[in-house]
């Protein structure tokens, strides 16, 4: 029996890369790479798309600092049927926008029959503050981040929740100029790098699935939003996506047992990333692995890490439509070299 194709799939987070740095606009790649391979492996970058989301079966949600681990053969990943999930809100948010999304975890409970347990406030605001580095990536900071970690951990000792899902009030005076550009689908989500700070801070502690919301005040209506960047104009909360990508994410594990559900990282055969973001954590780990890396040159990015300086041997191609069908060739057992019209004869190894 073969083993299952397993690809990873890439987005960085804050980067303003053409194909996933906007909410949930890399969700079609995932779909149509899902169908080419067993099991598809990405983070929420990818996958949420603020009310808007598509539950894939053998796709797997797992969280960036969790990617990092994973892709260094620290952390193995348990699918699961479902997770208890647990809610996590920032006590800086206002009474009326905190039921906003009191009334979102009900709605997907009743409607989607997602498990999810009572919720906590935090003890104090997180006071989050955002920040743009030189390069364009966004990045931010939490100024109480002992209080998520408690809030987080009243979620896991008395709810017993195994997932985290967390609502941070996030600033509203984002500089005009980025908000407008970003809109326009020219721009950096400003949002992104605070958000990956947030999840990464509760899995590092816990070791468990999470994922991060922020809460905002409605923007006024703008004619010219890109179609890209509309899934953030619908509604008050972008809290669905997020429960539904944490209820079934793999649980992470870091004793590899006999148990043959666990996937390690040595069993990835490709990773798919944009051309110009190959400096990340995980895709260096992979670099050194058996698994063949795919560069896609049109998801173009703010920052500019290719590969070649890197020493790093990839499969570069033009977009995800011709990744794809590299991708294809791979799980077939067909060399992508028999694909194309001229085919070097073999050499004599002296």
């Amino acid at each position: 029996m073969q083993k299952p194709f397993t690809t990873v799939l890439i987005v960085p987070t804050g980067i303003g890369a053409a194909i996933g740095g906007y909410a949930g606009d890399a969700l079609p790649v995932a779909r149509v790479m899902a169908q080419v391979c067993d099991r598809l492996i990405t983070h929420p970058n990818v996958l949420n798309g603020a009310q808007l989301y598509w539950s894939l079966d053998n796709t797997y949600y797992v969280e960036g600092y969790g990617l990092d681990q994973f892709a260094a053969g620290k952390w193995g990943l348990q699918p699961v049927r479902q997770n208890k999930v647990g809610l996590l809100l920032d006590e800086g948010i206002e009474p009326e926008l905190r039921l906003r999304h009191l009334q979102a975890a009900d709605a997907v409970r009743a409607t989607l029959g997602l498990e999810l347990t009572d919720y906590v406030i935090t003890d104090a605001p997180l006071e989050v503050e955002l920040r743009t580095a030189q390069s364009g990536a966004s990045w931010g900071t939490i100024g109480n981040p002992a209080a998520l970690l408690r809030g987080a951990e009243k979620l896991i000792t008395q709810a017993k929740a195994n997932a985290i899902a967390i609502v941070a009030r996030f600033p509203d005076d984002i500089d005009a100029v980025q908000l407008d550009n970003y809109r326009q689908g020219a721009g950096v989500d400003p949002l992104a790098g605070a958000e990956a700070v947030i999840s990464h801070l509760i899995v590092r502690q816990f070791q468990i699935p999470a994922a991060h919301a922020p809460a905002l005040c409605p923007i006024p209506v703008d004619p010219q939003v890109a179609p890209r960047a509309a899934a953030e104009e619908l509604g008050y909360t972008f809290l669905p996506c997020v429960l539904v990508g944490l209820a079934r994410a793999p649980q992470f594990v870091t004793n590899r047992n006999a148990n043959s559900d666990l996937i390690w990282a040595d069993q990835i055969d490709a990773v798919v990333i944009p051309a110009a973001a190959c400096g990340g954590s995980a895709v260096m780990s992979f670099s050194n692995s058996s698994a063949k890396i795919i560069t896609v040159a049109e998801n173009s990015t703010q920052i500019e890490v290719p590969s070649e300086p890197l020493g790093m041997k990839t499969i570069g191609v033009n977009s995800y439509l011709e990744a794809l069908g590299v991708l294809a060739a791979c799980r077939a057992g067909i060399s992508i070299n028999a694909l194309q019209p001229k085919i070097q004869s073999l050499r004599h190894l002296s």
